[in-house]
């Protein structure tokens, strides 16, 4: 015995004592009149293995014993008893552990807060309040030169305060807006959990009758059944089971598979999974006192410090981790780093685009920041120089506060920069679009599980399904058979079959099948009779009911308990086998099997009148040509069903399987055919065109496949393909040691189509060489779809792993990112669509987004620094802001799939961002509007003829001549935003406008509420109402962009050369970093610092260089990038030495480095 083994029962041993004391006085009661307390259950499944056995003996004699003292039945289970089932939650505990309480709305609320611009802003609001109160005294303020100018008017000064509250109010606004988003996310992805919860059911018995109950409903005292695949949901011990061989790594970290039984090792553990097998457990332990809540509970209890250590043991060599920790965490090590993901869900949910767009976002912050910091200090300058130097006036105590107002004013400027620059929109229009997407899916029959896997799908260029239950029906029909020396081609008379051959098949089905197999009467009138359990089982069942026979009659007289052993199937005997004891003391085995495995085992068959004779290697392989091809080549899938005597004296060593099952006689072969689902054809083809190659992996043999893969389309005639059987691939792969050559997969994988008789290990090979390849210029992103336990590793290795909801097993859900409800091919080609649909919603918003920004800041810069007032006010400021980003971030982002989506080749995983196309429409609609408002600016009251709006006094009111600045700077969006609904250039941007009543509803409200603040606002958003002219002006320049971009849309962009580099920008380099940082605590990172207040104060210097470059994206001056590149090199240098801990920095720097003295003469680089 291994010495942790040891140390581990001695560990064991000594939490065995705890529970007694405090549970002295329970058991003389015996809780709730149970014959056994909670506490000494729990001391009884700390044990393992003989230990076990040794305790359940001496304290209950033995597992019936334990079974009467819950007042349970080993046969019946319990009684359906509402009460008595109520009675032991109370006594043991409901099986849920209850989830991390949620964040409330208030918590959110702190959280939208900390926002570092909205605290810059609530900080300026407030110096603005305090000093709007602040009367100075008496009219002595002459001195103070023309700044004094516009108190004048009593009523005005009185209205000083309004522009604070209104700034205080918006900042409200915007919080409460962000809280809600946040919360109503927490809310579905809890909802969503939820769900997946309550949908795991499971076999118990209760009365005597097997029923599938929630998981949460199970009790202490229930009789479950286990079966293969099962992810067990409770802790137990083994009352009766079938070769039952339990994965428990999520536990002990052991690979091997236990093998568990009644008189050896009884103690089954909640989370882990059956891998072989089935049987009958006794539920001993639920909920928060199983292994796995109490794993739980330590960690709720822990969590604090338990991230802080997770911290730690990161850095450690995660070998040395394990040794260090005490022994009893390193069993329940993996199991904890497992549930502790769960627990953080939400941390993991970052995808690669929220990577990216949160590294882009604060890099535009970072630039907004410089631009709104330059904003201030020449406003401030310029007032110095031109009130102190220029007049010569001196500082009067006395004007300080008017000064202070002044400088507050700029201040406040400044921030509005900020506040235009940074696109906090862009998360909120990911989280929005993903939390769309995913509940809109459902309805497409995909339950998401983890929401990035929604926007991986858009990028997916493979798709390895599997064949079985998700291209075809998974409804197995037995549709040939080969009895008696005769092939019928279609399910035989019974009258035609010798009667005792008949009864043999009847016996040998319906005793070698899992008595768990069973075919029901359809649901509805006229449907097809339901088929439950294994589907090849059933439909050797229903060849039974063809045959007018029934396997009821023969299950009751020999129930599963009388069965005397069963050899289960799975993946490596490929057979299934079972003995049962004769009335006169032999055995009869029947086994049942894949044709080309159990006919090497066969030495007879039954012949044209149900004689026996031998069956030689040559009489095998003229079946196997006559009989078995021409069936596998119509994709029918052969059964062979065959029998053997064996004597009681001698016993057989039944341990002895290869002995056991050999020299058997064949009854018959069956050909089995599971139909191709009639809409898989076409939506392979939808795959097709859209870009991503469908392969086939599947166990059966390469004629079935062939077949089935060329109904479905995969593979059609005449093309350049390959179809494999597991072992040839397995051959082709490796080289003469036997290892697997990465080479040798690229040879293979692009012309793959089918992989036949494959193993789980076959299907994870060709998965993981398929991402890893680096052949194609574009790394391949891998889908997979799975069912079996087997699987499981594929589906994790997978970009995106597909479980079935119906057939799937509880390992492969587990495993998987999206669960198709409906087990059908086609809801993933919905998948593809909602990908590539996110993916576009957060291009569109984007587009929108960054053409509002460049316009605003650069209106907001030019505009302070030449009339020494920003043209667009604070609140206005504001008001552009949340409408900009939050209400476009919902227009843009639930804009609903078309099918022209699956119409395009796949993105592939470093594409930029920023497409040429979309840099050309932001750059010139930016053009466009910037040459409007400055023309407003600066010539829009000689053309309006109304008052100049320029270099007005302090506290003057509104003039309308900024009003229509505001007003058409506003229309352009709303019209731009309509514009931004397309990003590849096409020229109808009202296309399937109306299928999206969330965008036609944005956009009229914002209209409706832009003429409200017009008209209404008057002081707190310095407006002053317009007349019915300057509003069809406004208008007219508005909808002029629509016609822009008409204009933009002919240019085309190949010609454009200066703007190759500014396409790939953010994205290549964020790819970059991207790949060197796989780890998403880089992401994480990033995301942490645009939240609190490091992007300002934090790593100024170190990072100046990153936002250098994003600013020279949007300048396209040479001469400027020249300087900037310039700027760069200095400060790479220092940059390698600042950060040669993240190596991602340094190779973004020395490639800047490398490019910069080459521009030192600051000439234009394109």
């Amino acid at each position: 015995m291994s010495t942790t083994a040891t140390m581990g029962e001695m560990a064991n041993s000594a939490v065995e004592f705890y529970p007694k004391r405090g549970g002295g006085s329970a058991e003389v009661n015996h809780a709730g009149d149970f014959g056994v307390t909670l506490d000494e259950l729990r001391a009884l499944m700390e044990l393992r293995g003989a230990e076990a056995l040794q305790k359940i003996q001496e304290s209950f004699g033995d597992a019936d014993g334990l079974c009467q003292r819950l007042k349970s039945s080993t046969s019946d289970g319990l009684s359906d008893n509402p009460t008595d089932l109520e009675k032991r939650r109370q006594v043991f505990g409901q099986n849920f552990i209850p989830p991390k309480k949620p964040k409330t709305f208030l918590q959110l609320v702190w959280e939208a807060l900390q926002d570092v611009t909205l605290i810059i802003l609530e900080i300026a609001a407030i110096i603005s309040l305090g000093l709007s109160f602040y009367q100075p005294p008496g009219h002595e303020s002459e001195g103070c030169g023309k700044v004094s100018g516009g108190f004048e008017d009593e009523g005005e000064a009185e209205a000083g305060w309004i522009e604070g509250a209104a700034i205080l109010l918006s900042v409200i606004c915007v919080v409460l807006v962000t809280a809600f988003n946040d919360w109503s996310k927490e809310k579905q992805f809890r909802g969503l959990q939820s769900r997946i919860e309550q949908e795991q059911r499971f076999a118990v018995v209760r009365n005597g009758n097997v029923i599938q109950i929630p998981v949460a409903e199970m009790v202490v005292g229930d009789m479950a059944q286990v079966k293969y695949g099962d992810l067990l949901p409770a802790d137990g011990i083994l009352i009766q089971g079938n070769d039952l061989k339990i994965d428990e790594s999520s536990l002990t970290g052991e690979s091997d598979h236990v093998r568990k039984s009644s008189d050896k090792d009884p103690m089954l553990l909640s989370g882990t999974h059956v891998m072989e097998g089935s049987g009958r457990m006794l539920v001993t332990a639920v909920g928060v006192n199983s292994q796995t809540g109490i794993i739980f509970t330590l960690l709720g209890a822990g969590e604090g410090e338990e991230e802080k250590k997770e911290k730690k043991a990161k850095k450690q060599d995660g070998a040395v981790a394990m040794e260090m920790q005490p022994l009893k965490s390193a069993e329940g090590g993996e199991v904890e780093e497992r549930e502790k993901k769960k627990a953080n869900v939400p941390k993991k949910e970052k995808s690669v685009l929220q990577g990216k767009l949160t590294k882009l976002a604060v890099q535009i912050g970072k630039a907004g920041l410089v631009m709104s910091a330059i904003t201030v200090i020449i406003l401030v300058l310029y007032f110095v120089i031109e009130t102190f130097v220029v007049e010569g006036q001196s500082w009067l105590p006395e004007c300080t506060p008017i000064y202070v107002q002044y400088f507050v004013k700029f201040f406040i400027i400044g921030v509005t920069v900020l506040v235009v620059a940074v696109p906090e929109g862009l998360p909120l229009a990911v989280t929005i679009s993903l939390a769309y997407s995913v509940k809109k899916m459902m309805k497409d029959n995909n339950l998401v599980r983890h929401l990035d896997a929604c926007e991986t799908m858009g990028n997916a260029t493979a798709i390895c399904s599997d064949k079985t239950g998700t291209l075809t029906t998974n409804r197995m029909t037995v549709v040939q058979a080969f009895v008696n020396d005769q092939h019928f081609r279609e399910v035989p008379d019974p009258s035609q079959i010798n009667p005792n051959t008949l009864e043999m098949i009847v016996n040998a089905i319906s005793i070698n099948c899992a008595y768990t197999s069973k075919i029901m009467p359809p649901d509805v009138e006229g449907g097809l009779p339901k088929q439950v359990g294994n589907k090849t089982e059933c439909g050797l069942l229903g060849f039974l009911l063809d045959l007018k026979r029934d396997y009821v009659p023969v299950r009751e007289q020999i129930p599963e308990e009388k069965i005397y052993k069963v050899y289960t199937f799975n993946s490596v005997r490929k057979s299934m086998s079972t003995v049962v004891q004769m009335p006169d003391g032999s055995f009869c085995l029947y086994s049942k099997g894949a044709s080309e495995i159990l006919l090497k085992k066969c030495s007879g068959i039954l012949g044209a009148n149900g004689e026996t004779r031998s069956f030689r290697p040559r009489d095998r392989d003229e079946m196997v040509k006559k009989v078995i091809e021409p069936m596998a080549c119509e994709g029918l899938r052969t059964i062979c069903i065959a029998y053997r005597d064996l004597p009681c004296d001698p016993e057989p060593d039944w341990d002895n399987e290869a002995e056991i099952v050999t020299d058997l006689t064949c009854i018959a072969v069956v050909g089995i055919e599971d139909p191709v689902r009639p809409e898989v054809p076409d939506a392979i083809r939808k795959c097709q065109r859209a870009g991503i190659t469908v392969r086939m992996v599947t166990g059966d043999n390469i004629n079935t496949a062939r077949a089935i893969a060329a109904k479905c389309g995969i593979i059609q005639p005449g093309d350049d393909f390959l179809c494999l059987e597991g072992k040839d691939f397995n051959r082709r792969i490796r080289n003469e040691k036997g290892e697997i050559e990465q080479e040798r997969i690229d040879k293979i994988w692009p012309k793959l189509r089918v992989l036949a008789r494959s193993s789980p290990t076959d299907k994870h090979t060709l998965v993981k060489g398929i991402i890893d390849s680096t052949v194609l210029e574009q790394r391949q992103v891998v889908a997979v779809t799975g069912d079996g336990t087997n699987d499981g590793p594929a589906l994790k290795k997978a970009d995106v792993g597909f479980a079935m909801g119906i057939a799937g097993t509880d390992v492969a859900k587990e495993a998987s990112d999206i669960i198709l409800t409906d087990d059908n091919f086609s809801s993933i080609v919905k998948a593809v669509m909602w990908g590539r649909n996110v993916y576009d919603s957060i291009s569109k918003f984007l587009q929108f987004q960054l053409t509002v920004n460049v316009v605003a800041v650069i209106v907001a810069f030019t505009g302070a620094c030449i009339t020494q007032d920003s043209p667009l006010k604070a609140v206005q400021m504001l008001w552009v802001n949340l409408i900009m980003d939050t209400f476009a971030s919902l227009a843009l982002a639930t804009e609903p799939p078309t099918e022209s989506l699956l119409l395009r080749k796949p993105y592939g995983r470093n594409n930029p961002l920023i497409s040429l196309t979309m840099m050309k429409n932001i750059l010139g609609h930016g053009v466009y509007q910037l040459v409007i408002i400055f023309t407003l600016l600066f010539v829009g009251e000689k053309i309006f003829n109304i008052d100049n709006g320029r270099n007005a006094p302090l506290h003057s009111p509104p003039s309308e001549h900024y009003t229509i600045i505001f007003n058409t700077f506003v229309l352009m969006q709303l019209f731009n935003e309509i514009n931004a609904r397309k990003i590849h250039g096409e020229r109808n941007v009202f296309d399937g406008i109306f299928a999206n009543p969330i965008f036609c509803s944005i956009v009229l409200g914002t209209f409706g509420m832009q003429i409200v603040i017009v008209q209404f606002g008057g002081k707190p958003f310095s407006c002053a109402p317009l007349n019915m002219e300057q509003w069809l002006w406004c208008l007219f320049v508005g909808v002029g962009e629509l016609l822009w971009g008409q204009v933009i849309a002919t240019v085309p962009t190949s010609h454009l050369k200066c703007l190759k580099e500014a396409g790939h920008g953010p994205g290549t380099d964020e790819m970059m970093e991207d790949e060197l940082a796989e780890d998403e605590e880089e992401i994480d990172h990033a995301e942490r610092e645009l939240r609190r207040g490091q992007i300002l104060w934090f790593r100024g210097l170190n990072r100046i260089q990153t936002q250098m470059e994003v600013v020279s994206t949007f300048k396209r001056s040479g001469s400027f990038q020249g300087a900037v590149r310039r700027r760069s090199s200095v400060l790479s240098q220092l940059h390698d030495v600042t950060n040669i801990s993240t190596p991602t920095h340094v190779v973004l720097s020395t490639a800047n480095a490398s490019t910069a003295p080459g521009n030192a003469g600051g000439e234009s680089v394109p």
